[in-house]
């Protein structure tokens, strides 16, 4: 399961620039029920995944990246 840090800090930024889920699933490709199941951490976005929504929500990676517990 992931951290749940990540998943909040997912959806903080995404509310913070005023965007939809469906705003962003438009922006990075991923289907809605996916980005929901990121931002409520029942699933763990890969590190492709996650510089993709880096990009769409304008931060830098490491800020996401920094969510993430070592494994």
């Amino acid at each position: 399961m992931m951290n749940v840090e990540l998943a909040n800090q997912l959806q903080r930024l995404r509310q913070e620039r005023n965007m939809s889920l469906e705003d962003l699933s438009l922006k990075v490709r991923i289907g809605v029920a996916k980005l929901q199941a990121y931002e409520s951490g029942v699933e763990k976005p890969s590190t492709q995944t996650l510089l993709k929504l880096s990009n769409a929500l304008e931060v830098p990676a490491s800020n996401l990246l920094d969510g993430l517990t070592p494994a």
